[in-house]
């Protein structure tokens, strides 16, 4: 095998074949493959394609160019996966919730990436609580707990963390080819037997246009259930955040609310309709109805947020964390509202400049090195058509330091379009695909 004949194959237009996929996979993975062919490589693949084929085969080699965990335990191995939004914690409402029911969820997952918020992050600002477990230590977990949300350690598919990294500075991200077998490597390496995809599209999601969706929707689904895993997917909303807050501490308020204090709306909404489908798929539910059921009933019981706590204390945060959780997380010093300049109705949200303002706040990062203030955010977000009179809040702003706040307040404020008429408001899922 040569890489030079590789991306010379893909230059003219011809598809690599499994065995020569197989091999860049292993190249990537082992150092053979350089940082400039593996460029040539992402950008002959955004421009020509793979085709439908070569994009199993491409993702079935990233998958095996690392460790794939086996699993040995009394239920189905489920996960979820989401495209990324602002205000999405669904996966710490999932997780003990469909542990809860049954199931084991070992949820491999990332940090804040652009202007959406990361799993890892909210998980992290819990106090004491580490992510980054190794193998030994994440079986223990879901033994124990039922589920377990953790960063992938670096014998994990290390052929897609090298071309993810050489994609991000040769503008080569956007290939659904290789969009897919980025998600999908990971998902597969971590041994699952069903997941289910929320791909997001809206103002705060990476799809921002209902066709783009359908296309990376239609896309993963094919691709793992050709790679053997049973997967279905939900395209769903994100022209106005999901949870009433952004920001990581924030988030896991609402999260606890939702598990805690059974509150619904879009979050609890979306979580339950996910976990239906997925136990529906295993058969721990004996269709989508009676899968929408179970996630409802082990909501309102009580019984998820019992797996939210043991899981926390097993990942060393605070044993009480589910019973006093408002103790524990952490506060902005600076908590201001921020009010509507004029009277009317709500018409639009920029989901994607809120999660910017976010990030400006210390909330995410803007370089691989920042640290993120867990406390940062904003919360209390006003929905689509809420009338609002002026001064009325819009939300209310966390930050650390004054000037930061003043930028936010600023940035915030034209990202909320107050106008007359009531806007069409979209429903929270547009579709499922199977």
């Amino acid at each position: 095998m040569d890489a030079r004949a590789i991306i010379a194959k893909l230059r003219r237009g011809t598809e690599p074949d499994r065995d020569e996929l197989t091999w860049f996979a292993a190249g990537l993975a082992d150092g053979s493959v350089s940082d400039a062919q593996a460029g040539a490589f992402a950008m002959g693949v955004c421009l020509r394609g793979l085709g439908e084929e070569g994009r199993v085969a491409l993702t079935l080699a990233m998958r095996n160019s690392g460790d794939t965990l086996r699993w040995d335990l009394p239920g189905p191995v489920l996960d979820k996966h989401s495209t990324g939004g602002v205000g999405d914690c669904v996966s710490l409402v999932l997780a003990p919730a469909l542990a809860a029911c049954g199931a084991y969820v070992p949820m491999i997952s990332g940090r804040g990436l652009g202007h959406t918020g990361g799993t890892l992050d909210k998980m992290e600002a819990i106090p004491g609580l580490r992510t980054g477990l190794d193998e030994a230590r994440f079986r223990q977990v879901v033994d124990v707990a039922g589920c377990a949300i953790v960063s992938a350690t670096a014998d994990i598919a290390p052929a897609d963390k090298r071309l993810y990294a050489v994609r991000d500075v040769t503008a080569t991200v956007e290939s659904l080819d290789l969009i897919t077998a980025s998600i999908l490597s990971k998902k597969l390496a971590a041994g699952l037997q069903g997941l289910v995809l929320d791909v997001k599209v809206g103002s705060g999601a990476f799809m921002k246009t209902p066709d783009d969706a359908r296309d990376l929707a239609e896309a993963l689904v094919t691709t793992a259930n050709m790679a053997g895993c049973p997967t279905s997917a939900i395209i769903s909303d994100m022209n106005q955040p999901l949870a009433p807050s952004l920001g990581n501490a924030l988030e896991v308020a609402d999260v606890m609310d939702v598990l805690c204090n059974n509150k619904g709306g879009p979050l609890a909404e979306l979580s339950v309709a996910l976990g239906g489908v997925l136990l529906a798929n295993a058969g721990l539910a004996s269709d989508l109805e009676d899968g929408v059921a179970r996630m409802v009933a082990t909501l309102s019981e009580g019984r998820a947020a019992e797996v939210f706590g043991r899981m926390v204390a097993a990942m060393g945060g605070p044993v009480q964390f589910a019973d006093n959780w408002r103790r524990f997380l952490p506060e902005a010093t600076i908590i201001r509202e921020v009010p509507a300049p004029q009277n009317g109705i709500v018409t639009a949200i920029n989901g994607e400049a809120l999660g910017l303002a976010v990030v400006a706040l210390g909330g995410g990062r803007q370089v691989e090195s920042d640290i993120v203030d867990p406390s940062v955010g904003l919360s209390e977000i006003v929905r689509l058509g809420d009338r609002v009179q002026k001064g009325q809040p819009l939300l209310r702003l966390h930050a650390a330091r004054e000037d930061l706040a003043q930028k936010a307040a600023q940035a915030v404020t034209q990202a909320i379009v107050i106008g007359d008429q009531m806007p069409d408001i979209p429903p929270l899922v547009h579709e499922r695909i199977r």
